[in-house]
């Protein structure tokens, strides 16, 4: 089950970076012991049913920022407010909830949470974790951290 529940999120992942901002070299790679895999912010997604616990999404300054530019057709941002936040929360919890429906037909049933923002200051880890898979692009990286038992 460890591996199809991250395979669902890798591939739920792939998928909405493809369709909403584009992104077409999306490949994943494990972090090796000791790697920085901090950002400066970190969405949590809470998740109940069948499967409990969270899902946790790192996003690095610069990934957000060209996100968001990305995503309003070229406004510049150049820092991480209100606005970066919840467009990046919002992008992760498209990404949870594509991967609960592939969980469902698979006959797992859960529900996701509103998602939790955590930043941090500069050069700090906003939710200090060993990820265990960051996905790279051509924009930059995200941690995903997937941390879901079974009832």
């Amino acid at each position: 089950m460890n591996n199809t529940l991250h395979l669902s999120f890798f591939e739920a992942t792939r998928e909405v970076f493809e369709l909403m901002l584009d992104l077409q070299k999306i490949s994943e790679s494990a972090i090796a012991p000791g790697e920085d895999a901090c950002g400066n912010l970190t969405i949590s997604i809470g998740v109940t049913g069948d499967l409990t616990g969270d899902i946790l999404y790192t996003f690095p300054k610069e990934t957000m920022l060209e996100m968001v530019r990305i995503m309003t057709g070229g406004m510049e941002v150049n820092e991480v407010d209100d606005f970066v936040t919840s467009a990046i929360g919002e992008i992760s919890n498209i990404i949870s909830g594509k991967a609960m429906i592939a969980l469902s037909e698979k006959n797992v049933t859960c529900d996701i949470l509103p998602p939790k923002v955590i930043e941090s200051e500069e050069g700090v880890c906003a939710y200090p974790v060993d990820y265990n898979t960051k996905i790279n692009t051509e924009i930059g990286s995200v941690g995903l951290e997937v941390r879901l038992q079974s009832k």
